[in-house]
């Protein structure tokens, strides 16, 4: 931030007619200036060190280079930068792509432009902010990475074939295994998914993100 403290903005979309209301929009702020524009990844990596922004509003759908990678590129070369990712995207992968990437907030379009002013600033000083619905998925992965990683190959491979409606001897003849091994792969998995039976297993299993039902199917 400056000694004036006016938070400098890159504003980085792919779209002529949004990067223009943004910055439209942003010019409202009085402790806002717009320093500079990009309408793909490469240009926002490139218009660092010409703008030196304090904050950067990134959209993730951009040419030339994606936007996470924009965004890793930027948070190694400038990690002074703060980067708020102002997407339509709010798929799990692409969240927390963009969280691991560095971005230290997340906002979905659609925001109220006082939660867009709101999460400039905080990030600005230092903070971070992710909208309850960003916050929630996130969470949801990290509560689903735990789980899985507690689950063995071959667990996995046995809960996939839950998932596809096998019965214990058809899963053996699948995997080449017994039944009796089958049904010990099974009660481990109810046990570490905190589940009564098979089908609330591969529910908890779906919601969690650790299958696909409908890859499965």
């Amino acid at each position: 931030m400056t000694t004036e403290s006016v938070v400098r903005i890159l504003v980085a979309d792919d779209h002529p007619v949004v990067r223009d209301g943004l910055v439209a929009m942003l010019s409202t702020q009085t402790d806002f200036r717009v320093v500079g524009q990009a309408s793909t990844g490469r240009e926002v990596v490139a218009n660092i060190e010409i703008a030196r922004p304090d904050v950067v509003l990134l959209d993730l759908e951009m040419p030339d280079l994606d936007g996470v990678e924009a965004l890793r590129q930027v948070t190694a070369e400038h990690p002074e930068v703060k980067v708020l990712v102002f997407t339509a995207f709010d798929d799990d992968e692409r969240i927390v792509s963009a969280v691991q990437a560095g971005a230290q907030g997340y906002l979905l379009k659609g925001s109220p432009r006082d939660k867009v002013f709101d999460a400039i600033r905080v990030i600005s000083q230092g903070g971070s902010l992710l909208q309850p619905v960003v916050a929630s998925k996130l969470m949801r992965h990290v509560s689903s990475q735990g789980v899985r990683s507690r689950l063995t190959a071959r667990e996995l491979e046995a809960l996939d074939l839950l998932a596809n409606g096998m019965t214990n001897k058809e899963i053996a003849a699948e995997l080449v295994i017994t039944v009796r091994t089958v049904k010990f792969h099974v009660s481990s998995i109810l046990r570490k998914l905190e589940a009564g039976n098979r089908t609330e297993a591969v529910r908890i299993a779906a919601e969690r993100g650790i299958i696909d039902l409908q890859q499965d199917r």
